[in-house]
């Protein structure tokens, strides 16, 4: 067990909030016990972020030497590749092997921010007038809080600090409660690498008190937030009345689609990882499935054997692919909607249930699920369960398809599985979705926009605008002509 100190602008120091413990998922054990983040602590990194973004050694910093400090960032992640991997895997039970997916996932977005930051440009519109010049450049917006989730954490964190730092802003990092570590070992490596001081604060703590504590501050100039689409719309809320930018990137209830024509060993094995690796604790997760009814029976009896040949065991075992959930109170969440699925009159195929292997029974652990026979309005076919569970139905009609995929308050993303590349095209231009994987899931490129519709979020995180959107766009008009302005003649 290790006692923590909590970063504040550019400072290692005791929180002044109350105590806060990391645990870890595997067996309970403490990780670490720390004193979280207080109301004046939150005062303090807000103050001294305004302070050193208006700073001219940063804001005014040409934008290939903010890159260097991201790319220092990057490298140090990939040559401690191994310890953090370690630390996340100790943070939120994730197996090691995806751990290391992403911390490496981490140095490849500090990576790609910074080389974003170096060629950044600015517009040089066409004026209609010949006497008058213009052109627009970016700046950036200020105070940034990042709220990020469990899930990921250094994945996430990564994703909002990395391309804030390289719009030239300040920013303060509020992890999840239950995560606390990956986040202040983040703010060792900026601090290693050269960022200046004041310009990342990290405060655990509660999101109700400090979470809500920075988005209402007014000093901040823009909420980056990731988590559940509860909280999402109050931060909404809270945006909209201090008029300042947010992004939302909350929960889903993604479909997987699996057509007649399908490479069905290629499905089965695809829709398997992208529902029950991460254990299903993944927003994107594809937790609704649709099987054309001529392959249906075939295909959920190959599912259902490589779900039975999932490993689930301790997260630092080489070979586990399914890890503890967070806590054992979201796991009993999980088990509660498996419940009521059975009480729905749902048939569960496979798994729903607490695992029996005894070295497992101080974990937060749940067996990969697979439930069929619920109709379309049942809770468990329509929220988010956050956990390895999968509900499975069969179609022959692509409209009521359609109209069932899209019959969900979320729009996160969605799997097609086809060899017929012009169905997935035309399939998934139907779909209310913002990811649409096809032959694939879960696989992503920092390059390329990534974001929700409908109540799984606004605004989009990745690719080159996702520095724009921690910047504000300023034109300028150069006035040409000799000739005054006529109005006053």
């Amino acid at each position: 067990m290790t006692m923590h100190k909590i970063f504040i602008a550019g400072e290692w120091r005791e929180g002044r909030g109350e105590p806060l413990i990391s645990t870890f998922p595997a067996d309970g054990s403490i990780n670490a016990e720390l004193n979280a983040a207080s109301l004046e602590d939150v005062d303090d990194a807000v103050a001294a972020a305004d302070r050193a973004w208006r700073e001219p050694a940063w804001r005014d910093l040409p934008p290939h030497r903010r890159a260097d400090v991201l790319y220092r960032v990057s490298r140090l992640i990939e040559a401690r590749c191994e310890a953090l991997a370690a630390l996340q895997t100790r943070d939120n039970g994730k197996p090691l092997a995806e751990a290391r997916g992403l911390v490496m996932s981490a140095a490849g977005t500090a990576r790609y921010f910074a080389a974003a930051c170096e060629t950044l440009e600015g517009e040089l519109p066409t004026p209609r007038s010949a006497d008058v010049m213009t052109f627009s450049h970016y700046e950036p917006l200020g105070v940034i809080a990042a709220i990020t989730p469990w899930n990921s954490p250094i994945a996430s964190e990564m994703q909002k600090v990395a391309p804030a730092l390289a719009g030239g802003n300040a920013v303060i990092l509020k992890p999840a409660e239950a995560t606390p570590l990956m986040a202040l070992e983040l703010a060792a490596l900026f601090e290693e690498a050269g960022l200046p001081k004041g310009l990342l604060s990290v405060l655990p703590g509660k999101g109700r008190v400090i979470g809500e504590a920075l988005a209402r501050h007014p000093g901040v100039r823009r909420i980056s937030f990731t988590g559940g689409t509860e909280t999402g719309r109050h931060l909404a809320h809270v945006a909209a009345d201090k008029l300042i930018s947010t992004s939302l990137e909350l929960g889903g209830k993604s479909p997987t689609i699996v057509l007649p024509d399908a490479d069905m060993e290629q499905a089965a094995k695809g829709v398997a990882y992208g529902i029950f690796s991460s254990a299903g604790q993944a927003c994107i997760a594809g937790s609704r499935l649709y099987v054309h009814a001529d392959c249906y029976t075939a295909f959920m009896e190959r599912l259902e054997e490589i779900t039975r040949g999932l490993r689930v065991g301790h997260p630092e075992t080489p070979g586990t692919h399914l890890g503890p959930l967070i806590n054992i109170r979201h796991r009993d969440s999980v088990a509660a909607y498996v419940d009521q699925a059975r009480q729905d009159g749902g048939h569960v195929r496979i798994g729903g249930q607490v695992p029996t292997d005894p070295s497992l029974a101080a974990g937060s652990y749940y067996l990969p699920t697979i439930i069929e026979g619920l109709a379309p309005t049942s809770r468990v076919c329509r929220e988010e369960i956050f956990g390895p569970v999968l509900v499975a139905a069969p179609f022959d009609d692509e409209d009521d398809l359609v109209a069932q995929a899209n019959d969900s308050v979320y729009g996160l993303a969605a799997g097609i599985w086809t060899r017929d590349y012009r169905d997935a095209l035309r399939l998934g231009a139907r779909l209310e979705a913002g990811t649409v994987w096809v032959n694939t899931y879960k696989t992503f490129s920092i390059s390329t926009p990534f974001g929700g519709f409908k109540e799984s979020g606004l605004g989009r995180e990745k690719g080159r605008q996702g520095i724009h959107a921690y910047m504000q766009q300023k034109s300028f008009y150069l006035g040409l002509g000799q000739t005054p302005n006529p109005w006053c003649d």
